[in-house]
């Protein structure tokens, strides 16, 4: 059969669209775009914020304009917690949640035979295992994602996600090294470890941490770079930090979300820190790691957030020196914590502070590319146009260098001669 997929929302839905991906093709199914017509379309829901379920709604009811008959299958966070609801949906056959992807070939097997929809979602225990799904390979991209870990134990008051994903639970070490040794085997010289909370890996082994994985990661042969997507304030420790000063493989970035720089809000957020405890990491990751670039999540006009909160914020985040930030609106979700609390700050007022927020942010990465400028760093080109190569450098500046279209999916060393964002122009000095 044709089948097409689609993912919304964050590198873990990535990940697992891939493997799906992955196994559809290894049944025989042909795969083609989403675009296109085909027999199944499976969707990768997100409902992180009411913008990724509004759009994993839009791209639910979308196929069907292409081929009214079409088996539509959908699976992730939406589904985890509105099964019934988007069973109910035109065209909806098969519904799972954030376990039992890897038996979606089977479930749709079973469809075929009986014609009857079927409801796959799982109820997320705390012993819930970690699902099988693994990749040999990551035919859409030249970094791979690596995912090692699931679910939440922080319980954030503004998250859904604990809810939809479950408990932390950690892919089993050799698995990991196996599939790290894989993709690499395949031509990936970079892998970026990620999971629902990345660096929790290990919080429910006796005697393996995210650490221990770190280590072991450098004997993957082939394997040129090592970038976590995330990771926790509290889980940078001393022995990490000195892992990364040391090592060969793992990049100088660091994705530490912050959420808020008022100490009011953070508490109200039910985040462990404060601002100053924030602000002394930094600090020592700096004094142990110069030149790193650290970048963050930052969520604007949460519940009561008032003007002198969110200068407070502000002047946190440019102390923070930040080389990027990403802002997002509070995006309000039934059945969390934040949810129902008072005092909404009004939609204007949060675009007006998003607004002041991504100003800031350009004037951050500029900085921060600036201080970069003569450096010779080692990019990874992605693609190619126009003569040029694009890709990111170990401490995440885009950038952007004449160069053979050969080298794509290698490390380049280049020169960064140009201070410019979102994109900085470079010279190859060398291609290894």
């Amino acid at each position: 059969m044709k089948f097409a997929i689609t993912t919304l929302g964050c590198k873990v839905n990535s990940y697992e669209s891939e493997a799906v991906r992955f196994l559809m093709s290894e049944k025989g199914h042909e795969e083609v775009a989403y675009s296109e017509f085909a027999d199944v379309y499976i969707i990768n829901t997100c409902m992180v914020t009411n913008t990724g379920e509004a759009k994993s709604r839009k791209m639910i009811s979308r196929p069907l304009k292409l081929n009214p008959e079409a088996i539509l299958i959908v699976m992730g966070c939406l589904t985890q917690l509105k099964a019934d609801e988007i069973l109910s949906m035109e065209g909806v056959k098969i519904v799972l949640g954030t376990s039992r992807r890897e038996e979606i070939p089977f479930f749709l097997e079973e469809y075929l035979q009986t014609k009857k929809p079927l409801n796959r979602v799982s109820d997320l225990r705390k012993e819930e295992p970690f699902d099988s799904l693994s990749l040999p390979d990551y035919k859409t991209h030249h970094r791979a994602f690596l995912k090692i870990e699931d679910g939440c134990n922080n319980f954030c008051t503004y998250c859904i996600i604990p809810y939809a994903r479950g408990r932390v639970r950690s892919k089993d070490r050799l698995t990991v090294l196996k599939e790290a040794q894989r993709l690499a085997d395949s031509g990936h010289v970079e892998l970026i470890l990620t999971g629902i909370h990345t660096g929790g890996y290990g919080e429910d082994f006796l005697d393996y941490s995210f650490y221990d994985l770190l280590k072991d990661l450098h004997e993957i042969e082939g394997l040129k770079r090592l970038r976590i997507s995330s990771i926790e304030l509290s889980e940078l420790t001393a022995e990490i930090l000195d892992l990364i000063a040391n090592s060969r493989i793992i990049v100088h970035h660091l994705h530490i979300p912050m959420q808020s720089g008022c100490d009011r809000i953070l508490k109200l957020m039910n985040r462990k820190y404060t601002t100053s405890d924030y602000l002394e990491k930094l600090t020592q990751i700096r004094k142990r790691l110069p030149n790193i670039a650290i970048t963050s999540d930052i969520i604007v006009g949460f519940p009561s957030e008032t003007e002198d909160d969110f200068n407070e914020m502000l002047e946190t985040i440019q102390k923070a020196a930040f080389s990027e930030i990403h802002v997002f609106p509070y995006s309000k979700r039934s059945g969390t914590v934040a949810s129902r609390m008072k005092e909404e700050v009004p939609s204007d007022a949060k675009k007006a502070r998003v607004h002041r927020l991504l100003e800031e942010n350009d004037r951050l990465a500029k900085n921060y590319i600036r201080s970069q400028v003569g450096s010779i760093l080692e990019m990874i080109a992605e693609k190619a146009h126009d003569g040029y190569l694009y890709g990111h450098t170990g401490n995440y500046i885009y950038v952007k260098a004449l160069g053979n279209p050969e080298w794509i999916g290698r490390p380049i060393k280049v020169r960064l001669v140009e201070e410019n964002y979102p994109e900085s122009l470079a010279i190859v000095v060398e291609s290894l």
